[in-house]
């Protein structure tokens, strides 16, 4: 009969026997997704599989891709979730991909998708919001807006995604104006220019010293599912509104690749795209089975929505930030 002290002595040694043999799937994503949508998706992942899933947040969205590349081949992850169509032609040279494999079910997004890389897993408009109780009118267009006195904060497109997505709205919409645009923008003594999302939209909209503030266009579904609150809606522009997906990618060096191919295909399955809508507060590319939160169909449907391809985005991007920087002398 072995003694207590030797039985627990096996447990423990056969309980970690287990542990090493269970495969760990590594995933890397931009904070915000890692630490509010990230544990609902893991735990629905694991309860498919037979492993261990870690999503770790490595900062900012923008910084995902450049922390990747300066990143040793063994601190990389299997999979990168985040990176959205502007800089898909910088991961796609990047040679950090390996293509997916992966067979695309029917999308519910305003725009086709085909990429051996890269699959969008969420997506959304950008789009101006406003509070309902303060505003009775709010602008329907660029126009408008720059004619009007209303305080409005915008993100910087060198550090912000939605600074950059803004950035992209304007020149989609604007093409050979898009200068003129800016520069009426920034003539403006109402327009405010902040680093990031986090420090234009609560500290500075939510808190009343901005009528307006850039956004997504379903960002007041967040007030009404969390705070009971239909105040906060979206200006619907004539100009249309520019698109954000934001997509997954399996890295080059992955240590489990099937478990990853297998995590890309749950992607798309109720247990990953129910979890989006309330933590990521934009559209799955599947709708769930139970359908969008009610919340979800109060918001507005924008006329054209505006992409650029990606290598379109990637030449874009750096005459659009001059033009920007010389419209507001940064």
């Amino acid at each position: 009969m072995k003694s207590p002290t030797l039985a627990a002595g096996l447990l423990i040694a056969t309980t970690l026997a287990v542990a090493a043999d269970t495969p760990v799937l590594t995933i890397h994503a931009y904070d915000s997704f890692a630490h509010n949508a990230g544990p609902g998706i893991a735990e629905a992942f694991q309860a498919e599989c037979d492993c261990r899933v870690q999503i770790i947040g490595t900062g900012p969205s923008g910084q995902l891709l450049p922390g990747l590349a300066a990143a040793a081949p063994e601190d990389r992850p299997d999979l990168v979730l985040g990176i959205d169509t502007n800089n898909l032609a910088s991961a796609r040279d990047s040679g950090l991909f390996q293509p997916h494999d992966v067979t695309l079910p029917p999308l519910d997004m305003p725009l086709a998708w085909d990429d051996v890389l890269f699959l969008p897993y969420n997506w959304g408009f950008y789009a101006f919001i406003y509070d309902s109780t303060r505003l009775d009118a709010p602008p329907a267009s660029f126009a408008e807006l720059i004619a009007s006195d209303l305080r409005v904060v915008i993100q910087d497109p060198q550090l912000s995604t939605t600074g950059l997505g803004l950035l992209m709205w304007v020149e989609a919409a604007f093409g050979d104006e898009a200068q003129a645009i800016w520069q009426a923008l920034a003539e403006r003594p109402e327009t405010q220019v902040v680093p990031r999302w986090a420090d234009a939209y609560h500290p500075v909209f939510r808190a009343g010293e901005a009528d307006m503030v850039l956004s997504y266009a379903t960002s007041p579904a967040y007030h009404v599912i969390i705070e009971d609150d239909d105040g906060p809606r979206a200006a619907r522009f004539d100009e249309g509104h520019y698109v954000r997906i934001e997509v997954a990618g399996l890295l080059t060096n992955a240590r489990e690749p099937d478990l990853a191919r297998d995590f890309l295909d749950f992607m798309f399955t109720d247990g990953f795209q129910s979890v989006i809508p309330t933590t990521r507060w934009l559209y799955p590319v599947v709708t769930p089975d139970d359908g969008l939160p009610e919340a979800f169909g109060d918001l507005i449907e924008p006329g054209a929505a505006l992409l650029f391809a990606p290598h379109e985005a990637a030449e874009r991007r750096e005459p659009a930030l001059a033009r920007w920087r010389e419209a507001f002398g940064q």
